[in-house]
């Protein structure tokens, strides 16, 4: 293979960043020139992978891969659309200052994130191939009319419409007349990074577009660091609710209550940026409280995960063979979540209301025989997927 310059566009956000990190790090040890467009904030983890660092300074709320918020999650509340707002305002501003990073060197492939758009609008632009990396689900034949009513409410909103516009608008004036949920949502070549029971309607996507090639892990990620299993630890569980959705203080408190010193377990519980360890109130001896954890690395020592279902998180559980507790917070990981449980290597809860006893039960659910031995299964299944092999085959045959 002739060496190839390959351009990866993303957002600062460790669900849009994490998940192909492999693959980067498998193409610059074959030889190619990658280089990778982001904030400054992951700069670090993206030349850990051997890529060059090419920066845009972005707009949204951010939580880095270090788990270090430099904004308050707050700036994320509200509904979907004043989200989409966010990543609409981030299109606009990242759209020009990717254009000057590449003007003048072009890639000979773009690789984007779902997050990365504007990486497609160059690509049209300038004629070079793109491929999408997707980190979560992908749309199916007939996906616009399954959500249908979905889109008509957003439109009726004028918050919507206005949205819409400005989707539209930024299109045009860049040479696109595509409609925009047609031009985002379906690229021309994809890899997608899920496991493929966890697509919804897998059996109506277009492979010949899609390709599954689950998680693209590795035994570990060098970057996240390294945990340190207690010498006297039994079983270990694993809480953490991601890097975005961390303000819950009283959903800790109840996990303390639940499985601090249950007998035979050693719990790792993150916390994120927000709450003040005070908050938590005395803690056992067999709890451990972090900001911040190597999550991944934790779980391939971990019996069992208390998660936020998150797309990310989910793939990780799935790859590690963990059994979970899903405790979904916004956006996808509802779905995620009942994935996993319809996948049977999970249970439900809901985090503002589910009791210590209930954790319990929950926890003595999932680590029950039949949910590892499903958990050890699609674990199995994930690897022979293909991963980073399988995803870098793709690129590599599109160039």
């Amino acid at each position: 293979m002739t060496r190839s310059h390959i351009a990866m566009v993303s957002i600062p956000a460790p669900g849009h960043v994490n998940p192909s990190l492999e693959i980067l790090r498998e193409l610059v040890t074959r030889g190619h020139r990658v280089t990778y467009a982001n904030d400054a904030a992951v700069k670090d983890v993206v030349e850990s992978t051997g890529a060059e660092f090419k920066e845009y300074a972005s707009t949204l709320p951010r939580v880095n891969t270090a788990g270090a918020t430099e904004e308050s999650e707050k700036s994320w509340e509200g509904d979907t659309i004043d989200q989409l707002t966010l990543f609409q305002a981030e299109y606009e501003s990242m759209l020009p200052q990717l254009r000057a990073l590449y003007e003048d060197d072009r890639p000979d492939l773009f690789l984007y994130d779902i997050a990365g758009g504007p990486a497609r609008v160059l690509a049209e632009e300038w004629g070079v191939p793109i491929v999408q990396l997707s980190p979560t689900y992908v749309a199916w034949e007939g996906y616009e009319d399954d959500m249908k009513s979905f889109v008509d409410t957003m439109r009726a909103d004028p918050r919507g419409a206005a949205l819409y516009e400005r989707q539209g608008k930024l299109l045009r004036d860049n040479g696109v007349e595509t409609d925009p949920d047609e031009f985002y949502g379906h690229p021309a070549r994809a890899v997608v990074l899920i496991a493929k029971s966890m697509q919804p309607n897998a059996d109506r996507v277009d492979e010949d577009v899609y390709t599954f090639v689950g998680p693209a892990l590795t035994t570990r990620r060098p970057a996240d660091g390294r945990w340190q299993r207690p010498a006297d630890a039994g079983k270990v569980l694993l809480i953490s609710l991601g890097t975005a959705f961390t303000d819950h203080a009283d959903f800790y408190r109840r996990c303390i209550d639940a499985f601090g010193d249950l007998d035979g377990w050693h719990v790792v519980l993150q916390i994120g940026q927000h709450v003040d360890v005070a908050e938590l109130g005395t803690v056992p001896g067999n709890v451990e409280v972090h900001r911040w954890v190597p999550q991944f690395d934790i779980l391939g020592q971990a019996d069992a995960f208390v998660t936020h279902a998150g797309m990310g998180g989910s793939s990780e559980g799935m790859f590690t063979g963990t059994p979970m507790i899903a405790a979904p917070q916004a956006t996808d990981q509802f779905e995620n979540a009942d994935t996993l449980v319809a996948a049977g290597v999970a249970v439900r809860v809901d985090s503002s209301e589910v009791s210590a006893a209930e954790l319990r039960d929950a926890l003595a659910h999932v680590d029950a025989e039949p949910v590892r031995r499903r958990s050890a299964e699609l674990a199995a299944e994930l690897r022979s997927a293909g991963g980073v092999d399988a995803a870098v085959r793709v690129i590599e045959e599109f160039l």
